[in-house]
This record gives C-alpha cells, sequence and structure tokens, in this order.
C-alpha cells in the first residue's frame, strides 16, 4: 500500500462566522476532503491564533506533517514563530490586504489555488528576521510605524477596512507625529548614533521594490541580510517630499533617509522604558535594546516545486 502522506493542520480565524471567511474555510476544505490529504481544520478567534499555532505545530511536527495558516499578517506570524520554534514546515494560504509574503514566494492569492499548491508543495529553507528572538516575515520597527498601525486600526473601526482608510490613516500620522528617537546602534560590531522619528527593518523585498529602495540596500533581504530605514529629523514639507516619494516608488533617491544592509543590528535608546514594537502589523512592547537579526535557523515553507528563494 502507499505511504499515507503527511497530514495538514490548518488554523485561521472564522471571522465571528462573516460569510466570506466561512466561504474561505469552506473552498479549502473541499479541496483536501477531494484529494484525500490527511487534515484538521482549526477555526479560533483572533486572540487564541497564536495558542492555537503553537499546539497544531506541535503535532505537525510529531507527525512529520505541516501547519497552515490561514489569514492576513497576524496570523501568518504567529504560525511562523510557531513552525519555527518547533521546527515543523509551515504552508501559507494568504487572505490579507496585501499578501507581500505570499506573493515574495510565489504562493497563490486564491485560497482553493493556495490549498491545491500545498498538496504538491516541497519544503523550502526560507530566511526570517528575528527582533529579541520574535519573529517577522515582512518586517518590524520602531517609533512612528507601530503609531501609524494603532491609528490605522482606529480609523478601520470607523470607515471600514479599506485600502484608502489605511493611506489615509497612515498621512494623519505622519503629519502629527512629533517624537524623535535617540538611538545608538551598534550595526554588524560598528557603533553609531542616529536620530529618528522611525526605525523600519524590512524583510521582504517585494516591498522594498515597491517604494523604491535601491539594490545596494535591498541586497538579499529576505535571503540572508536585513534593510533598515530610517527618515532623518525633518520638518512638515520634507514629510511630504518622503511620503510622495514613497508612493511613487522613489524612496530610496531621497537625501532625507539613511538606508543600510545589515545581518545583525542592536539598538539602545538610553532609556529602560520599554517600546512599542511592530512586527508583521502587530504592536507589542519591548524592553531595550533591542536586537534585530537574520533568524540563524531558517522556516521551512511549503512552496511551488518550481519555486525559487531560500535562506541564504
Amino acid at each position: 500500500m502507499p505511504d499515507t502522506p503527511p497530514p495538514l493542520f490548518v488554523v485561521l480565524n472564522p471571522g465571528s462566522g462573516e460569510n466570506e471567511a466561512r466561504e474561505t474555510r469552506d473552498r479549502i476544505a473541499a479541496v483536501l476532503a477531494a484529494s484525500g490529504r490527511p487534515h484538521e481544520i482549526i477555526e479560533v478567534p483572533a486572540p487564541d491564533i497564536a495558542s492555537a499555532c503553537r499546539t497544531a505545530a506541535r503535532r505537525a511536527r510529531e507527525t512529520g506533517g505541516a501547519l497552515v495558516a490561514v489569514g492576513g499578517d497576524g496570523t501568518l506570524n504567529s504560525a511562523a514563530q510557531a513552525a519555527l520554534t518547533e521546527g515543523c514546515t509551515l504552508g501559507v494560504i494568504a487572505q490579507g490586504t496585501f499578501n507581500l509574503f505570499a506573493r515574495e514566494h510565489g504562493l497563490p492569492l486564491e485560497a482553493e489555488d493556495a490549498t491545491r499548491c500545498l498538496l504538491a508543495a516541497q519544503p523550502v529553507p526560507v530566511a526570517v528576521g528575528l527582533v529579541n528572538q520574535r519573529v517577522f516575515l515582512v518586517n518590524a520597527s520602531i517609533g512612528l510605524y507601530p503609531r501609524v498601525l494603532s491609528d490605522r486600526e482606529a480609523f478601520k473601526q470607523k470607515l471600514g477596512r479599506h485600502r484608502w482608510v489605511a493611506l489615509l490613516s497612515g498621512i494623519v500620522s505622519l503629519l502629527g507625529w512629533r517624537r524623535r528617537l535617540v538611538l545608538e546602534i551598534e550595526q554588524d560590531g560598528q557603533l553609531r548614533n542616529l536620530r529618528t522619528p522611525t526605525l523600519f527593518v524590512g524583510n521582504n523585498r517585494e516591498q522594498l521594490e515597491r517604494v523604491g529602495i535601491g539594490p545596494e540596500v535591498m541586497g538579499t533581504a529576505g535571503r540572508g541580510t536585513l534593510a533598515a530605514l530610517a527618515p532623518r529629523p525633518q520638518g512638515r514639507w520634507a514629510k511630504w517630499r518622503l511620503l510622495l516619494r514613497g508612493v511613487t516608488g522613489r524612496l530610496g533617491d531621497s537625501e532625507e533617509l539613511d538606508s543600510f544592509a545589515f545581518r545583525s543590528l542592536t539598538v539602545k535608546t538610553g532609556t529602560r522604558r520599554s517600546l512599542e514594537v511592530a512586527t508583521d502589523g502587530e504592536v507589542v512592547r519591548m524592553q531595550p535594546p533591542l536586537r534585530f537579526s537574520v533568524s540563524p535557523k531558517p522556516l521551512m515553507l511549503l512552496k511551488p516545486v518550481d519555486g525559487g528563494g531560500g535562506a541564504a
């Protein structure tokens, strides 16, 4: 008799019973049932996603199966953290707004196509970022950007989840932000000081290319290095210029932006107070110093057999 294929443990947030989320779940279940692949679909509300991912990852490791995350950035981040910790394979069915991680790795964006892709996919090592041992797939940041994310959620509660709402809230946050960070950073062993309203660390070439970051900084982001972006302290008109360059994909040309590639970066703030840190859209508080680095252990991601990109 042929060997039984390894099981898939599919974790998703049903979205409080919303029709679209229910239809997505049903489409995924139909594809898996038709294939005969052993699987279990685990539906949990957003606050329980991290715990459910940890349990599913442990079961995947014990059975030689895979944890499959269905959702946006927050769900994928929780699943990646669990998969990396447990040492199991991760599958992704992206259902977010921008789906930058899925796009970066050539994964289908429709639920049925992504599920069929998983059935024939192979595990490939993928480099991920860490900030104080917390995983990030796309980006991590301190300063302005975590505030942008918090403000965006408030705007979405009032105006709905649309891209124009995210853009509007970002503009309001940018123009209203006055705080400057005074940082002492150690970049790959070199010490220097940095003054900036925000420090943004990227691990996703798709995102960095969209805003116009050049190859000298983007380099092997997502494949062994990380890219740091730090706007210089600036007035209102300089903020507008920087925003316009980002929207038009010319951010890398700006003289008002410090940017550099690295493998490890330690950030001290001169205070013992905890900081808001955004990781893949989720805001948490961390105690400085902060250490951004490429994970020494790659994430094993299920990808199409003809897909490229792995850990450096």
